[in-house]
């Protein structure tokens, strides 16, 4: 691993993480997680994570087209998935809270300030979202366009106990 690519996503911990957590539950979710990581490499994996751990960062936002090209479902209300950091090290678990559809430029100022990112600011969200999805986009050897449809998703941390959010 360089400190730009993102390791492995350790699934066997993943599934240890998931167990303990459904273990603590009186009634077990009927999904398995997904296993991600935030961003496109392990600095921003990390960067992201501990937003998240913080208690800084509770939305998201990715493109419809990524989830498609990786062969992922898009996130449901109510659904799992297994935060990992850069290392591809499992460290928490999140339920998706609210979802919605829309173009980049639809980002709300609430949304922009929950992602916990910069300065926080709808500009400043846009700025670096654009960005990012133009990397992302050319990654993949595709042409970014404002059009394209993004997923906002907001979420809870659920696990482990000493990072989860407090309802």
């Amino acid at each position: 691993m360089t400190p730009d690519q993102p390791g492995e996503l350790d699934r066997d911990a993943a599934s240890a993480l998931w167990r303990d957590y459904v273990a603590s539950l009186p009634v077990p979710p009927l999904d398995e997680p997904t296993v991600e990581r935030f961003g496109d490499s392990a600095a921003l994996a990390d960067e992201l994570l501990g937003l998240v751990l913080a208690g800084t960062k509770r939305a998201t936002a990715g493109l419809v087209a990524d989830f498609a090209a990786d062969g992922e479902p898009l996130p449901r209300i109510g659904g799992h998935w297994v935060a990992c950091d850069g290392a591809g090290v499992p460290r928490c678990v999140l339920r998706s809270t609210e979802l919605r559809l829309g173009p980049l430029h639809s980002v709300d100022v609430a949304f922009a300030w929950d992602e916990g990112e910069g300065d926080r600011s709808r500009a400043g969200w846009l700025e670096g979202h654009e960005r990012y999805f133009r990397r992302t986009q050319a990654a993949r050897g595709q042409e970014w366009t404002g059009d394209l449809e993004v997923v906002f998703e907001r979420f809870c941390v659920v696990w482990p106990p000493e990072v989860a959010d407090r309802d």
